[in-house]
C-alpha cells in the first residue's frame, strides 16, 4: 500500500513538471513571435457583386506574414478573424483563424493562398481536404487564380 502511494505521488511530481515545462515553453513560442518586428503593412481591399472582404497584410522580420481579414458576404454571417502564413514565390499561403459574426463559441480555420500581382492580391480556389480535423490544400491538385472571384486592391491602411 505504501508503495503504491509514494508511486502515485512521483506519478504527481511528474505530472506538475511537465505542466510547467508545457507552460514555460507556450511563453517561449509567444515571446518568439512578438519578437518577429513588422517591417511592412499593406492593406487591400476585395469587391464582388455585394459582398466585400478586407485585408491587413504585415509583413515581419523573419519572412514570415500575418494579418487580418474581414469577410462581409451578402445573406451570410461576417467572417473575422487574423492569418498566418508565408510566400512561396509569389504566392501567399495562409491559414484563416475565424468566428463567424453572431456565433462567437466556435472558431473555424481554413487554408487560402493568394496570388502576388504587382499591388494586386488574387484569391485563389483549390480543393481542400480535411483531415483529424484540420483542413489544407491537395497535394498535387492546381489551385486556379483565373477564374476566381476576389480581387483585392491595394489601399491605404486606415488606423484603428
Amino acid at each position: 500500500m505504501k508503495k503504491s502511494g509514494i508511486f502515485c505521488l512521483l506519478f504527481l511530481c511528474f505530472a506538475i513538471e511537465s505542466c510547467k515545462n508545457n507552460e514555460e515553453q507556450k511563453e517561449a513560442e509567444k515571446a518568439k513571435i512578438e519578437a518577429d518586428m513588422v517591417v511592412n503593412t499593406a492593406c487591400y481591399k476585395a469587391f464582388y457583386d455585394k459582398d466585400t472582404i478586407d485585408l491587413k497584410v504585415n509583413t515581419l522580420e523573419s519572412g514570415k506574414v500575418s494579418g487580418d481579414m474581414t469577410m462581409k458576404l451578402d445573406l451570410l454571417p461576417h467572417k473575422m478573424g487574423e492569418f498566418s502564413g508565408e510566400f512561396h514565390g509569389d504566392t501567399l499561403f495562409v491559414s484563416y483563424t475565424f468566428i463567424n459574426e453572431g456565433n462567437e463559441k466556435i472558431t473555424y480555420k481554413n487554408p487560402m493562398a493568394f496570388l502576388k500581382k504587382g499591388d494586386e492580391l488574387v484569391l485563389g480556389n483549390g480543393k481542400i481536404e480535411t483531415s483529424m480535423g484540420a483542413s489544407y490544400f491537395v497535394k498535387g491538385e492546381p489551385i486556379d487564380f483565373e477564374n476566381v472571384k476576389y480581387k483585392f486592391s491595394k489601399i491605404d491602411c486606415e488606423e484603428k
